[in-house]
């Protein structure tokens, strides 16, 4: 198997980049929605961030990918033993049916055995880790209200064919598209914690970087790993470090003030905005290792953390990142 390309090696694409870095600090910011040309690194910066992370700690045999042997669902055949794994990455179809995406009765084991059992989803799967959906405008509406479910509880349940089985679902939800192809259910679109819009390099020597670095991983990939090894270690290192540091960032009043003040000026519904904005912010602080939130902390992320929770204004055609930075200015300076 291949390994995936390294995160360091990815060329320009910063904002999105810090975005999936921002998410490995604090994974309850909610995850990231990125929109833009096909092409541009998507699902390569996805695969790259989550083998650059650490192993998880499973119960071996788990298929929730539980980290102690108490929270191993009683449904569920495991061992008492402990193992590492990597980080996972689990891709969510367009056409999945719902038996596959929440898990169903083992008709295998019915048939054979006369017994009645569960038979795991990709959302067991990618339980503690990511949940990855190409052109996640397309999804089919009654996937979408499943995700809906279980981004908000953490819990997957499910209640059919004569079972009632419950287990932890926590992932970052990552979703990719291209906004051309059609629009994102609003009720989704919340729930991504940030977004960001990426597009193809416009200039022809960035361009040239990104052809040779990925002649290089296809021509040689073993080589093309140990060159990129190094950053990729020192990335890994300052993620897990500002995980450390984030329990001991300290927030003004000043600061909640102003988070609440420019979602306000923004005409955000509700408070996830603010909420999301004020993990981001203090996520992106750790990652600088900083140890009080600030304002320059608030207006490296509100682009990414509010671009996508503006009401639309048919008379603004400057675009929903313009409004966020033109109204940051007016609110913060």
């Amino acid at each position: 198997m291949t390994a995936p390309f390294p995160f360091s090696a990815i060329v320009a694409q910063e904002e999105m980049k810090l975005a999936m870095i921002l998410t490995a600090i604090d994974p309850t910011i909610g995850g990231v929605l990125v929109f833009g040309d096909r092409g541009t690194g998507k699902s390569t910066a996805v695969r790259a961030l989550a083998a650059l992370l650490p192993p998880i700690t499973v119960v071996q045999g788990c298929p929730v990918n539980s980290a102690r042997t108490a929270d191993v669902p009683d449904w569920a055949t495991a061992t008492t033993t402990l193992t590492e794994v990597p980080t996972p990455v689990i891709d969510l179809p367009l056409g999945a049916s719902e038996d596959r995406v929440t898990g169903a009765l083992d008709i295998e084991r019915a048939l054979a055995r006369g017994e009645k059992a569960f038979q795991a989803g990709l959302l067991a799967r990618a339980n503690r880790g990511y949940l990855y959906i190409d052109e996640v405008n397309l999804l089919e509406d009654h996937i979408v209200d499943l995700l809906l479910d279980v981004a908000q509880s953490g819990v997957n349940v499910v209640e059919r064919d004569g079972l009632s089985v419950r287990h932890a679902a926590r992932f970052v939800l990552v979703g990719s598209g291209n906004p051309e192809e059609g629009e994102l259910r609003p009720q989704l679109l919340d729930r991504f914690g940030l977004s960001v819009d990426v597009a193809s390099p416009r200039d022809i020597d960035t361009r040239i970087e990104v052809i040779r670095r990925r002649d290089d991983y296809e021509n040689d990939t073993t080589a093309f790993m140990l060159r990129w090894q190094a950053e990729d270690a020192a990335i890994r290192d300052r993620i897990l470090t500002a995980r450390t540091a984030l329990k001991d960032l300290t927030t003004s009043e000043a600061d909640l003030r102003d988070v609440a003040a420019l979602c306000l000026a923004l005409g955000s519904d509700g408070l996830r905005g603010e909420l999301t904005l004020l993990k981001a912010a203090r996520a992106y602080a750790a990652w600088l290792d900083d140890t009080a939130l600030t304002r320059s902390h608030i207006r490296a992320t509100a682009t990414m953390a509010l671009r996508h929770r503006l009401r639309r204004d048919p008379l603004d055609e400057a675009g929903s990142g313009a409004r966020v930075g033109r109204i940051l200015a007016e609110t913060l300076g």
